[in-house]
């Protein structure tokens, strides 16, 4: 392997921006988080500020700059810079980069009603087959349609051309570059609605049926290309060339190795998202699933079958927030351990719906099974088992559309280090689940295609090396009949249609 350099990598979330610095080897030398304001509201909106997210990535590259110094090193060691960032959230922007709306977050619901209305007209159809996904307000083009809908002035702007639409991804690297730049990658493009995965071009056809012809949409890249040069504000003494944007979950994938068709992960954080890869060919599902581009770099696209799950950590904050049933997340783990089993319990957690592979983007969450033997751990036990059977239910819709079974699966993100949750994962799914020393997998995926761009890395088979040396594998233990009893509990309260 030949060491040309550290690679810094950005990985903007919904509720944090971590800043790490990696070396060639894919270990990390520094790291810095700072949390970012998400507003929820109680008609299902779910907002941020955009000039708050781009302050608070600012922040992060300077606290890590800051410790990288301090470690002796040189701004000058670092050659590159990757960014992942939260799907689906999206921004529209002027050509000053003033942004003219918030920042409209992956788990809004404002756009149910369009949705329900774009069914009627029997849309669904095209869009699945050009875009992948379905008709749902976790993707970014029917909440942009209810923003022009309740805003008659922005409507005017955006039918004259003067307004910029971008993903996260996106409006970092316009800030970033001055304006110079309007570009985003394969990966974010494909979460919008608006792209066709089969041509890898925005759908001229959708966005006349939409009425968006005049938005200013971004180039479309690979997810390695050379996207740009920043100081980041001058926090750089030089321009350091921004060579990867890929979307978080997809960069996840990339850097648990999933290189190959048939190789996949589970990311559980505040949401979830599963990814399969299926090659260089997609497959359209029958079971509920969607059709993605998986990750990209010159002359080779790969596309995945996704599971996303909609709450998955969010539901261990709500439980901590709003119902104060613990102070510390890592306490959840010998909560649930302190009862032999979830006594009946279930939590259902639909608290912006329910996604893959049921849909269910109306349903409100719920407790169910309560008696007034039912503790505060049963509850707690019952979000963490909540976790593991939405999982399950993704799996085996993937099994289907495959036609072969998962054989094992990468497993990260923030709830990946629960214990009991693992475990019991392991124990349901009765495979075999592979888990990386470092957590920060979707900071990883994007430095590994940053560093695959500038020539750190000389192709995929120094990568699958490299990860090789940093798995470890967590087997199933126990015989899961009485687990598979309780799923079946969860089966029963979910209602699910035949998958």
């Amino acid at each position: 392997m030949t060491n040309k350099g550290y690679i810094l990598a950005i990985d903007q979330g919904t509720s944090s921006t971590k800043c790490l610095v990696f070396d060639a080897a894919g270990q990390v030398v520094v790291k810095s988080t700072s949390a970012l304001h998400t507003d929820h509201y109680s008609n299902g909106f779910v907002e941020q500020d955009p000039e708050g997210i781009y302050r608070n990535v600012i922040e992060a590259v300077s606290a890590t700059l800051d410790a990288f110094i301090h470690k002796g090193f040189k701004f000058a060691d670092i050659t590159c810079c990757g960014i992942s960032n939260q799907r689906e959230t999206f921004l529209l922007w002027d050509a000053w980069g003033r942004a003219v709306t918030p920042a409209v977050v992956w788990a809004c619901k404002r756009s149910t009603a369009i949705c329900a209305d774009l069914k009627e007209l029997g849309q669904e159809q095209l869009i699945r087959e050009r875009t992948g996904l379905i008709l749902d307000p976790y993707f970014s083009g029917t909440k942009l349609l209810w923003l022009i809908r309740h805003n008659n002035e922005l409507k005017k702007r955006l039918d004259n051309g003067e307004i910029f639409f971008g993903t996260v991804d996106c409006w970092l690297l316009y800030r970033l570059t001055g304006g110079k730049r309007h570009r985003t990658d394969h990966t974010n493009a494909s979460r919008t609605l608006l792209f066709n995965i089969h041509t890898l071009s925005w759908d001229m056809e959708i966005l006349k049926l939409w009425c968006l012809e005049n938005l200013r949409l971004p180039e479309v890249y690979p997810s390695a290309f050379d996207y740009g040069e920043s100081d980041f504000e001058g926090l750089f003494p030089h321009q350091l060339s921004i060579t990867a944007l890929i979307g978080d979950s997809h960069a996840a994938a990339f850097g648990e190795g999933c290189f190959d068709q048939g190789t996949g992960k589970v990311t559980m954080g505040t949401g979830s998202s599963i990814l399969m890869n299926t090659g260089t060919l997609p497959i359209e599902s029958k079971h509920g699933l969607l059709s993605t581009i998986c990750w990209s770099k010159k002359g080779r696209v790969d596309y995945a079958l996704e599971g996303a799950i909609v709450a998955c950590g969010s539901t261990l904050e709500w439980l901590k927030n709003e119902l104060n049933l613990y102070d510390d997340p890592r306490d959840t783990e010998r909560m649930a351990q302190s009862v032999p089993d979830n006594a009946g319990v279930y939590l259902i957690p639909a608290f912006s719906g329910l996604g893959a592979p049921h849909w269910q983007m109306n349903r409100r969450a719920s407790i169910e099974g309560m008696t007034f033997g039912t503790t505060k751990n049963h509850i707690v036990r019952a979000a963490l088992e909540s976790i593991p059977y939405q999982i399950k239910d993704v799996l085996e819709a993937i099994e289907q559309d495959m036609g072969s079974p998962v054989q094992d699966i990468a497993v990260n993100g923030g709830i990946a280090n629960n214990g009991f949750v693992i475990r019991f994962l392991a124990d349901l799914l009765q495979i075999k689940l592979k888990k990386r020393q470092n957590s920060d997998v979707s900071a990883l995926g994007a430095a590994y295609m940053a560093g695959l761009q500038s020539g750190i890395y000389n192709g995929i088979n120094e990568l699958k090396e490299i990860n090789s040396q940093q798995t470890t594998e967590v087997y199933p233990q126990s015989e899961n009949s009485a687990i598979l009893e309780w799923y079946a509990g969860w089966r029963k309260y979910v209602n699910i249609r035949s998958i």
